[in-house]
């Protein structure tokens, strides 16, 4: 049999409040656990709140608990149906006597007064705390109760803007501390890798104390977020995480208005990018109404959680509810997993264990995001990713993320990673694809300085000259500063009864001998309209430059289109990568997060209808089918089943492309071909 965490499909979770012990009805939650088809229950045990009579005097009893063991009770039953249990943490906090007891265990600034969250207090990864106390509750709670595995809510302690310098951090980091966040600051770059080992020392400690007291596969996981930029303020590698994961438990709860329902999936994917195809992404889910404002007590309108949960399962997530406290007097919530995680059931053969197919890959690097995001790391580097990432959804072609340069792939783009190690900039000249590279990347070190040479200017042939044009900032309409244009030079780059197209953003100025595809307009008043016209409408400024095999964009176009989602400009990115080897073509109206997959003999192909609530911001409150659509693929298929509309459709085939016909997409289409 396969170790529980690569059996273990489908989770769920009551995060117990100190008041549940007084009121927890086991008989429901059971219920429900057979209702939801759930494989594994994550439990409240210990941390912050224990939740069963701790041997640790300190160890913060639940206000309501007594002596009663609700851990342990639940655990039993757990055991009792079969389901794997995963004891939960939540650690990196304390209380009062605990602080009063062992002060030297705690963060603390730089005045030395202690970090503190609300009434509880903030320990620090690199003293007894971590290193002493909470692995005897580890052991503690796996002496007690056996279970398959643990796992930590918020295990990584302080983030990147928050120094320690309590005594365990000041005689571990071997120097002076940094005096305060600067990125100008050589110490506070050292810090910033330093204190990204520490969090990976918990890792590996805390596996060490499991499997020992627990046996090889009672791992301990700690849970991560969904989004680099995330992860980065936390200080939490992704990479190395992920060679260390054999299951990776994803807390990303919610849809973020800026980012989409969309930003699911590429999650799922980046990860997979680095954990493989076979390895488990349970996401914990929210049934709750989380969000901007979040309501811990109130429901999550169903739409919004389902189409958040399917996005994962079309990047190759796994399902988990989640709810806060076991009684509610909004009881709506309950309803949402059921028929979410029948329908898993129903079909998880054709969710696991298969192999992503797509010629586009999108170059990240969370070093990129530290060190050129710096201070602004979403305006930096996540918005020209999730701009590439937008343009090729709207366009359907099939991407994946990558942090290698993978010969893999037919196309590769760099967006705008500032930070590039000699290692891969010699691979990117190596590559023998089309590569496509924006704004500054490869300016700098892997420490964010900036480089003497441009170590891919010769290969995109170009020249930088150490500035930018444009802010891309707008104020109010009168005073817009940035009303630019690009100039199309070459008609290969854009389709349109156009000579220009809007622009108002960044460009890194740059010389170049290339074939220049795009030219830059200065900016010229807005109004009055009298004075609205082009006092300079040419210019030898180059804003997309073409190579024999490769695109540089010096115009900011995919930061813009992540802003502002200008057709025009989703339009002229999807151009720079479209290729005759994209095996994916879609005829019909509507946005499609289309994600192939490739399972032995038979491919897998989600679609993900995301014309959802677009005039409306917030909470998704119904969802609006979008059809009719023709598919075609370049696969060799006999049939087509659909897996939620349910049964087999006709399948033509001429000249290497198979053509399948779906009538309408509610919120999701699974089609498999055999």
């Amino acid at each position: 049999m396969k170790p529980w965490y690569q059996r273990t499909l489908r989770w769920a979770q009551t995060n117990l409040t100190e008041k549940d012990p007084a009121r927890y009805d086991a008989d429901w939650w059971r219920e429900h656990w057979r209702r939801t088809k759930v494989q594994g229950v994550i439990v409240n045990a210990g941390g912050i709140v224990a939740y069963y009579p701790s041997k640790f005097e300190l160890h913060h009893r639940a206000e309501y608990l007594g002596d009663r063991d609700l851990y342990g009770e639940i655990v039993d039953l757990a055991r009792r149906d079969g389901l794997t249990v995963l004891a939960r943490m939540d650690s990196n906090r304390a209380h009062q006597p605990l602080y009063d007891a062992h002060p030297d265990w705690f963060a603390v600034d730089a005045d030395g007064n202690p970090y503190r969250a609300g009434r509880l207090y903030v320990a620090c990864v690199t003293g007894p705390y971590y290193k002493d106390f909470l692995t005897g509750i580890l052991e503690e709670i796996i002496e007690r109760s056996t279970p398959d595995g643990l796992t930590d809510n918020s295990w990584s302690g302080l983030g990147r803007d928050s120094i320690c310098y309590c005594p365990n951090c000041r005689d571990s980091f071997g120097q002076e501390l940094p005096t305060t966040p600067d990125w100008t600051d050589p110490v506070y770059k050292q810090w910033i890798r330093w204190s990204y080992d520490q969090r990976l020392a918990v890792w590996d400690l805390n596996n060490e104390v499991t499997r020992r007291a627990g046996g090889p596969d009672c791992l301990w996981i700690g849970m991560n977020g969904g989004e680099v930029v995330a992860q980065s303020k936390r200080l939490r590698d992704d990479v190395e995480i992920c060679k260390r994961a054999s299951i990776f438990l994803l807390d990303s709860q919610w849809r973020h208005e800026e980012s989409g329902f969309q930003a699911n999936a590429d999650s799922g994917k980046r990860l997979h990018g680095m954990l493989g195809p076979e390895t488990l992404i349970p996401e914990s889910t929210a049934m709750y109404d989380a969000g901007v404002p979040t309501f811990r007590l109130g429901s999550k309108p169903e739409p919004e959680a389902r189409m958040w949960a399917i996005e994962g399962w079309a990047g190759g997530i796994q399902p988990w509810w989640h709810h806060i406290g076991s009684v509610h007097d909004d009881r709506r919530q309950y309803a949402t997993a059921e028929p979410l995680f029948t329908w898993h059931e129903e079909h998880e053969e054709f969710l696991v264990d298969r192999e992503p197919v797509a010629t586009v890959g999108l170059l990240w690097s969370q070093r990129s995001v530290d060190f050129h995001g710096k201070d602004e790391p979403e305006e930096v580097s996540q918005l020209p990713y999730r701009g590439w990432v937008d343009a090729l959804i709207r366009a359907r072609i099939p991407y994946l993320p990558t942090t290698e340069v993978d010969e893999r792939f037919e196309v590769l783009v760099v967006p705008n990673v500032g930070v590039l190690t000699d290692e891969q900039c010699d691979q990117l000249r190596a590559y023998s694809g089309k590569l496509v590279v924006t704004g500054e990347s490869g300016l700098y070190d892997e420490w964010g300085d900036r480089r003497d040479r441009w170590p891919l200017g010769d290969l995109l042939g170009v020249r930088h000259q150490g500035k930018r044009l444009g802010d891309g900032t707008v104020t109010d309409w009168e005073n817009y500063d940035s009303h630019s244009y690009l100039r199309i030079e070459d008609r290969s780059v854009f389709d349109g009864d156009t000579d220009v197209l809007p622009f108002g953003g960044q460009l890194e100025v740059v010389e170049s001998q290339a074939r220049k595809a795009l030219s830059w307009i200065p900016p010229f008043p807005i109004y009055p309209p009298e004075k609205s016209w082009m006092e300079e409408p040419h210019s030898d400024v180059p804003a997309l430059v073409l190579g024999e095999r490769t695109a540089y964009l010096a115009a900011d176009l995919d930061r813009l289109y992540a802003k502002y989602h200008h057709p025009d400009h989703g339009q002229l990115l999807a151009n720079l990568v479209r290729h005759p080897g994209i095996p994916l073509r879609i005829e019909g109206a509507g946005v499609l997060d289309c994600q192939l997959y490739r399972q032995g003999d038979r491919h897998v192909l989600h679609l993900v209808n995301l014309d959802q609530g677009g005039a409306w911001r917030g909470r998704l409150q119904e969802l609006t089918p979008a059809g009719p659509f023709t598919i075609k693929l370049r696969v060799n298929s006999q049939r087509a089943r659909l897996l939620v509309s349910g049964g087999e459709v006709d399948v033509q085939e001429q000249d290497g492309w198979i053509t399948v016909g779906v009538d309408r997409i509610t919120d999701h289409e699974v089609v498999v071909l055999d």
